[in-house]
């Protein structure tokens, strides 16, 4: 059962990468894009890369939690465990601190409907809707380097994954 919760943990980590290895690997095509072209690629992510990306984020978070509880303590792969824990957790910080108050910018002007309306309404930093300085440059370039820190982050929480199953092998 154990390894079983490993290769399912190693999975949902992988699915939680993809959106922001995805974001982070087209940035420099990105660059290339003027204002309107770029607003309007911003907008084509939802809702796919929310509810794909962020269901798979939220589920390896949880197994990633329930792999170090029942690892071995004191064990090499207890430990790349917790940092892989660790790094899922940051990981979702750096979307709400970074990646979600640029979102809200750019669907301020979508009508959205169901869940998605009420995701992009979550305001816990208690910033507003579209409450932002209107410079389109600072607002990509926060959301592109906060895809590439949570790609960072993603990628070192799998690496980490995969190291501590191979080590208990």
């Amino acid at each position: 059962m154990f390894q079983v919760l490993q290769i399912v943990t190693i999975l949902l980590v992988a699915g939680a990468m993809t959106p922001a290895l995805a974001h982070a690997l087209e940035y420099p095509g990105k660059l290339r894009l003027e204002r309107d072209a770029y607003v309007a690629t911003q907008q084509i992510y939802y809702p796919g890369f929310t509810v794909g990306g962020g269901a798979a984020e939220a589920l390896a978070i949880v197994a990633t939690l329930l792999l170090v509880i029942v690892t071995p303590t004191g064990t090499v792969g207890f430990w790349l465990t917790l940092a892989a824990f660790v790094a899922m957790l940051c990981m979702h910080a750096v979307y709400w601190l970074m990646t979600h108050p640029v979102n809200d910018f750019w669907l301020k002007d979508v009508e959205l409907k169901g869940a998605g309306r009420g995701f992009f309404a979550f305001d816990p930093l208690g910033r507003g809707r579209g409450d932002m300085a209107p410079d389109w440059v600072a607002l990509r370039d926060q959301w592109e380097v906060s895809h590439m820190v949570r790609a960072a982050l993603s990628v070192l929480a799998l690496a980490l994954l995969v190291v501590a199953a191979v080590l208990e092998r």
